[in-house]
C-alpha cells in the first residue's frame, strides 16, 4: 500500500522507488501483487507518469490518510514525548498575511512555546498552495476566492474593500462615491497575478464600468504611499490600513460594489497536524479544533 501510494504521489517508479529506498523492480512488484490481490487495475501504465484508474482513484483517497499517519508515527510519538517545547512549526502566508496578521499570533505563540521553530515562507497563493501539497509546510494562512477539492479552507477573519484617495483629491470631498466616479481616474493596483487585481477587475467588467490601470506595483505600504504622493487612487483591502493611514488618506468603503475578503487556515485534506502546529492554529481561530473541522488525531476532515 506504501508502494501504491508512493506511485501515486511520485508519478514514476523511480522516484516512488527513491522515497522508499527500493527498486523500481520492487515497486513495480509490489503493486502488481496489490491489484492481483483487489482484482482490479488501479493505474494505467501511460508515459511518462502512471494515471489512476477508477478504482485506484477509490482506493487511494481511502489509503493515503492511513499509509500518512503511520509514516508519521515516529514524529507523533516524539512529539508526544516532547511536548510542546520542541519541533517545527512551518507556514506559507503572502506578504499581507505576515505583515499584518502574523505578527500578534508569532509573539503569543513564540510566548507560550519558544522552543519551538518557526518558519514563514512568503509566497503567493498559487505557490502557498504548492507547498501545501508537497507536505513542504503544515498549513497556509491567507485569502481564498476559489478552494481546489482537495483542500480546506477556514476562514476566521473579514475585511472590507476600501477606497483611498489623497486628502485633496477632488473626490475627497463627494459624499456618496459611486463606482463609475472611478473611472476618470487612474488606479493603482498590486500584479494582474495577484487576487486583488483579478477582483477589482471582475467588479468593473460585471458592471461595465470603464477604468483604467496607472500603476502597477507590488506591496501595500507601496501602493498607499503613492496614493498619498497624488499618483493616483486604489482599492485595496482593510487588512493593510492603520490609524496612521486615516490621517494621511481620504478612506472610503466600497463594500456595497466589492464583497469583503476574507483570510484563514488552508490545509490539505487529510493532513497529519503536529502538536505544534495544531496550537499555533489555536491561536489562529480559538475553538476551531473540535467544532467539525479537525478530529482528536489533527486531521482535517473538511
Amino acid at each position: 500500500m506504501r508502494a501504491f501510494c508512493h506511485l501515486v504521489k511520485f508519478g514514476t517508479l523511480a522516484r516512488a522507488g527513491e522515497a522508499l529506498f527500493l527498486s523500481q523492480a520492487s515497486i513495480s512488484l509490489q503493486l502488481s501483487a496489490l491489484e492481483k490481490e483487489l482484482g482490479v487495475n488501479l493505474l494505467e501504465r501511460a508515459r511518462p507518469r502512471f494515471v489512476l484508474t477508477r478504482e485506484g482513484q477509490m482506493l487511494y483517497e481511502l489509503a493515503r490518510p492511513l499509509v500518512e499517519g503511520l509514516e508519521g508515527l515516529d514524529q507523533q510519538f516524539r512529539s508526544q514525548l516532547q511536548g510542546l517545547d520542541a519541533g517545527e512549526v512551518t507556514i506559507a502566508a503572502g506578504s499581507s498575511t505576515i505583515q499584518y496578521l502574523l505578527p500578534p499570533l508569532v509573539r503569543a505563540f513564540r510566548d507560550e512555546h519558544p522552543g519551538v521553530r518557526l518558519q514563514l515562507h512568503n509566497v503567493t497563493g498559487r505557490d502557498g498552495l504548492a507547498l501545501l501539497r508537497q507536505d513542504q509546510v503544515d498549513f497556509a494562512f491567507g485569502s481564498m476566492l476559489d478552494v481546489p477539492h482537495d483542500l480546506s479552507y477556514e476562514p476566521v477573519q473579514w475585511f472590507d474593500p476600501m477606497l483611498i484617495l489623497p486628502r485633496d483629491h477632488v473626490l475627497a470631498g463627494k459624499p456618496d462615491i459611486q463606482l463609475e466616479d472611478l473611472s476618470p481616474y487612474g488606479l493603482i493596483l498590486p500584479p494582474q497575478r495577484l487576487t486583488t487585481y483579478r477582483l477589482v477587475d471582475l467588479v468593473f467588467q460585471q458592471r461595465r464600468v470603464p477604468y483604467r490601470v496607472a500603476i502597477e506595483v507590488g506591496g501595500w505600504e507601496v501602493i498607499k504611499e503613492y496614493v498619498a504622493m497624488g499618483l493616483g487612487i486604489s482599492i485595496v483591502t482593510g487588512i493593510c490600513l492603520t490609524e496612521h493611514d486615516k490621517t494621511r488618506l481620504e478612506v472610503r468603503n466600497l463594500r456595497q460594489y466589492f464583497p469583503q475578503r476574507s483570510y484563514g487556515v488552508v490545509m490539505r485534506k487529510g493532513k497529519y497536524l503536529s502538536t505544534q502546529a495544531r496550537a499555533f492554529v489555536d491561536l489562529i481561530r480559538p475553538g476551531l479544533f473540535g467544532r467539525g473541522g479537525y478530529d482528536e488525531a489533527g486531521h482535517s476532515e473538511r
